[in-house]
Order: structure tokens, then sequence, then C-alpha cells
């Protein structure tokens, strides 16, 4: 029989899955094709423009709800 903790773990990811909105995962197929073009560029300048856009499109999408769905938010902090 699975542990409580296990039950647990297994509830909260269904949890999460649930919450995520259909303009999130539009959102997330946006930027990854953004990322594909990216990764496909030998432009180094474009591929960090549409890194950049591929960021900017999943951050708009975390925040569309008011972060209620951020799972695939980015993060953009410039200390890293």
């Amino acid at each position: 029989m699975p542990t409580p903790k296990i039950l647990i773990a297994v509830a909260a990811a269904l949890a999460l899955a649930a919450c995520e909105s259909k303009a999130d995962k539009s959102a997330e197929k946006q930027a990854d094709a953004l990322e594909d073009q990216a990764a496909a560029t030998p432009n180094e300048a474009a591929e960090t423009a549409l890194n950049a856009k591929a960021d900017a499109v999943e951050q708009q999408a975390g925040n569309a709800d008011g972060g209620a769905t951020t799972a695939n938010t980015p993060d953009t902090s410039p200390s890293k």
C-alpha cells in the first residue's frame, strides 16, 4: 500500500496539472516553437531575441491568471 507521503505528492501533482489553463498550454506551445527556432538559428543575436520572446510569452501566461499557475513561469532574475 502506498505511503501517505506518496499519496499526498500524487494528489498535489494532479491538482497542479488541473490548474494549468488552456492559455498556459497554448503559451507553452508558442514558447516551445520560439525556443526551437532559437536553437536552429546560427545567429546568436537572433537566438537571444527569440529566447527572450519565448520567456516573455511564458511570463505573460504565468501571470495572466494572477499567478495561480506559475509552473511554466521562467526565472527572470538578473542575478543568475
